[in-house]
């Protein structure tokens, strides 16, 4: 994602603005680059939560029901994942 380049006086105007997007940027002064701000993930919403847990709860039960567990699983992504890279070397 590039950055949006802008001035240090306009920067420190808007600032606001700018900590609330998404967008990285490049912090100039007499165009040359002083400093990159570079916005980190927003909390989640408690909408985001809930849906996160139903996932989990749903991912849980289809376990039990394949009657598999987190290691079982960790283990077998683990071997699909290095047979992938040897298939591409």
């Amino acid at each position: 994602m590039p950055a949006t380049k802008v001035g240090i006086r306009e920067f420190r105007e808007n600032l606001s603005t700018y900590l609330e997007s998404k967008t990285p940027v490049a912090i100039t002064r007499h165009g040359a680059t002083i400093g990159v701000y570079v916005p980190t993930r927003p909390k989640p919403t408690q909408e985001q939560i809930e849906a996160y847990r139903v996932a989990w709860e749903k991912m849980q039960a289809e376990m039990a029901a394949a009657g598999v567990t987190e290691e079982e699983l960790m283990e077998d992504f683990k071997r699909a994942r290095e047979e992938n890279r040897r298939k591409k070397s």
